[in-house]
């Protein structure tokens, strides 16, 4: 019993994990220009390439986590997104003030999210 009721949790959190990293990902795609632009402030190379990759990179990730579809690639490359972009991307350390407390938000949320790919990449390969 204690099993099902842990296997159906760990389900609901993977499906709403997967689908929320998915659906903020078709964010970026909605708003694209400001998505690059925003790579090129933080001086990602080729960001009218990097965004959108790594925009699509994040929903097929998302919907193969929340699907569990081929989950060690789905999970990694969500895991992979959130190591490289969240201190990168969100180093509020270096930020403007104006720009600090959003960018220290992101940044502890992207951990956050990170912390449960890495436990959803321990599942997939434990499976």
């Amino acid at each position: 019993m204690e099993s099902d009721t842990t296997d159906t949790l760990s389900t609901l959190g993977r499906v709403l994990f997967g689908l929320g990293v998915a659906l903020q990902a078709t964010e970026d795609f909605r708003e694209m220009d400001e998505t690059i632009e925003y790579a090129d402030s933080a001086d990602v190379p080729l960001p009218e390439i990097a965004a959108p990759f790594a925009s699509g990179m994040m929903v097929v990730g998302g919907l193969g986590t929340a699907l569990w579809r081929f989950p060690r690639l789905a999970t990694g490359a969500v895991a992979t997104f959130l190591a490289v972009v969240t201190p990168t991307m969100h180093d509020f350390w270096n930020a403007e003030p104006d720009d600090k407390s959003g960018e220290r938000l992101a940044f502890f949320g992207n951990l956050a999210m990170f912390g449960a790919a890495l436990a959803f990449l321990r599942a997939a390969y434990n499976r």
